[in-house]
């Protein structure tokens, strides 16, 4: 993966880098896992061998790839996830 410098490399912050980085790591051990390689998963999921090598290396892909490709990995219950938390917006309660 062509690392870009972060302020996340340096101070224990979440940045959109680190996040991106971090899920590009998880990934690729999850497909490593399941024994897939990349042409494989390409097989399976319809998205192109060079979308999956760019998104293991740079962490660059679109979200109806990554939704593809979570399917096949078994991960696509997690993007049910997103957006859940409610946002916090007074802390008296007025």
């Amino acid at each position: 993966m062509n690392k870009k410098f972060d302020i996340g490399d340096f101070v224990t912050v979440e940045t959109e880098q680190t996040i991106i980085n971090n899920l590009v790591e998880r990934f690729k051990k999850r497909r490593k896992e399941i024994g897939l390689t990349q042409k494989e998963l390409s097989s399976r999921s319809g998205v192109s061998y060079g979308s999956i090598r760019r998104f293991e290396s740079t962490g660059d892909i679109s979200l109806s790839s990554l939704l593809k490709l979570s399917d096949v990995i078994g991960c696509l219950d997690d993007f049910n996830e997103l957006f859940k938390n409610q946002i916090v917006k007074n802390l008296r309660g007025r």
